[in-house]
């Protein structure tokens, strides 16, 4: 079946909102407030995608992704995800780089191209991000995930993934000297405002803010 890259847009859209989010539905407003466009269009679209038979939706009811639809918005995240990967570790973009093209790169809908890309960078399982990229039948378990605001004080844990992926965010990470893999001990965490004292690879100490904990999935380490 052929979809614009507007409607492909949708798809991996919906993905976000309901498979990432281990959310089974969502409704019209998210999906607006997501893309930033108007609720009418995002009502003209569900419509085209419900014709098609990717989504189930009622108007002003609740949404989610058909069989297929899930099958093809998995497909979309899957080439996103693996050309994310080669422009990080092979072309010597930085990881707040790598999303906005990408964006373009996933709508190359090559099957062999793809199958060829992911063997050259030998089957990776995770992103530059820390995201699970899907695998080739889109079977997709993303792993159960905890932020550094969930860490007790005294935690001792590693960075494996970020929940924001804007390029301010991920600027401001690079600033910080902070990468996947680093280790992270949570120092102190102050009631007024949620913000938290860690040290960075047992080395330096720094503050960051709550906002900045909430974006950071982190692995506990014994």
């Amino acid at each position: 079946m052929e979809l614009s890259s507007a409607e492909e847009n949708y798809l991996k859209a919906l993905f976000h909102l309901t498979l990432e989010s281990r959310e089974k539905e969502t409704g019209t407003g998210k999906v607006a407030e997501y893309l930033q466009v108007s609720p009418s269009s995002v009502n003209a679209m569900l419509k085209r995608l419900k014709a098609k038979g990717l989504v189930r939706y009622q108007r002003y009811g609740k949404l989610q992704l058909s069989t297929s639809g899930q099958r093809m918005a998995l497909d979309m995240i899957r080439r996103h995800r693996l050309w994310e990967t080669f422009l990080y570790t092979h072309l010597n973009f930085g990881w707040d780089e790598i999303h906005e093209v990408a964006e373009e790169l996933e709508h190359i809908r090559s099957e062999k191209l793809i199958r060829e890309l992911e063997s050259f960078l030998g089957h990776p399982k995770t992103d530059p991000h820390g995201d699970a990229i899907p695998a080739a039948d889109s079977s997709y378990k993303p792993a159960a995930k905890k932020t550094l605001r969930q860490m007790e004080v005294g935690a001792r844990c590693r960075i494996v993934a970020v929940r924001d992926n804007s390029v301010a965010f991920l600027q401001y990470v690079n600033t910080l000297g902070l990468q996947l893999s680093s280790h992270l001990e949570l120092l102190e965490r102050r009631t007024f405002d949620e913000s938290l004292l860690i040290r960075i690879d047992r080395k330096r100490e720094v503050n960051v803010s709550g906002k900045f904990a909430e974006n950071v999935y982190v692995s506990v380490e014994a």
